[in-house]
């Protein structure tokens, strides 16, 4: 594979997005996010989808700049006017994070999905990445979590409409606040929980800077009603390959079968898992509503991961 020396985050650690150098202070930070739909809702479902794509360049601690459309739509099964509703969600939530969108792509297909690639800018000696967490750090979640059980459960209309909310209200909030605080404290670590679930993410960070997080499970916030609609048999295709991936990375301990699969759990816009300087944690959780400590960055063991 060809190297570049300007190519400062790759493929290679499992960060949100790339980073290439333009100069000194300036880096591109550029990454790509689409997928089907998970609310009925077409303008929710295109915030949505644009939170998440723009959530990976505020994982790197970036600044995104512009965004370009992905669409793959059937137009024989679907109105085009469901289609401008999803556009227009998506330039919404990009406008708020103070970007632009500047074009796009589209294509037919069978099945809808809808997406952004997104160009953001970041000072190259301040970045957030997997290799950057430092043995003393402690973790702190800025969301919480359950989107996927949650998203089975509306799927399958058992979902209450107050839970129904707070699912729509945490995948549609942009991860911008819990962002620029993470640099503002010091902090050089971070990743956004997406598909590989919380412990999936978690263990890239250990992974690409040698050390083990230990995770106090009882502290991991939890999106109302998540519970209920486990125990109703809600779950997810994803979270079975989170768990066949993360089963010899993970020091279990007495994990029951629900902590299990809520930290395995498959979330969409998720918040950042960031690893903040001891010494300043409390400051980073008072500029970050919702956020809260769950566990800390020890010295490298046997697992990558241990759960408290």
């Amino acid at each position: 594979m060809k190297s570049d020396p300007r190519l400062i985050v790759g493929r290679e650690t499992f960060d949100d997005a790339g980073v290439f150098v333009l100069s000194d202070d300036l880096a591109l930070v550029q990454t790509v996010d689409f997928f089907a739909p998970i609310v009925d809702d077409p303008y929710l479902f295109g915030q949505i989808a644009a939170a998440n794509a723009l959530s990976d360049v505020y994982a790197m601690g970036g600044e995104p700049l512009t965004a370009l459309n992905i669409v793959a739509f059937p137009s024989s099964k679907l109105p085009m006017s469901l289609l401008g509703e999803i556009l227009r969600g998506g330039q919404d939530k990009v406008h708020e994070a103070g970007a632009l969108v500047v074009g796009g792509h589209s294509i037919i297909d069978e099945e809808l999905k809808f997406g952004l690639a997104v160009t953001g800018r970041a000072h190259p000696k301040r970045l957030l990445t997997n290799a950057a967490a430092s043995v003393g750090d402690r973790l702190v979640l800025t969301k919480p979590i359950g989107t996927g059980i949650l998203a089975t459960a509306l799927k399958r209309g058992v979902l209450g409409q107050a839970e129904t909310d707070g699912l729509y209200a945490a995948m549609r909030t942009l991860n911008r606040t819990a962002s620029q605080a993470a640099l503002s404290v010091g902090a050089r670590c971070a990743t956004d929980i997406t598909g590989f679930g919380l412990l999936g993410h978690a263990s890239h960070i250990a992974r690409a800077s040698n050390v083990t997080l230990r995770i106090e499970a009882s502290r991991v916030p939890v999106l109302p009603g998540t519970e209920a609609a486990w125990n109703a048999g809600a779950r997810t295709g994803g979270a079975e390959r989170n768990s066949s991936y993360l089963e010899t990375r993970v020091e279990w301990n007495d994990a029951s079968p629900w902590i299990r699969d809520l930290l395995i759990d498959p979330q969409t816009s998720g918040g950042l898992l960031v690893a903040v300087p001891a010494a300043r944690v409390d400051e980073y959780l008072s500029m970050v509503p919702e956020s809260v400590v769950i566990g800390d960055v020890i010295g490298a063991e046997s697992h990558g991961l241990v759960l408290a």
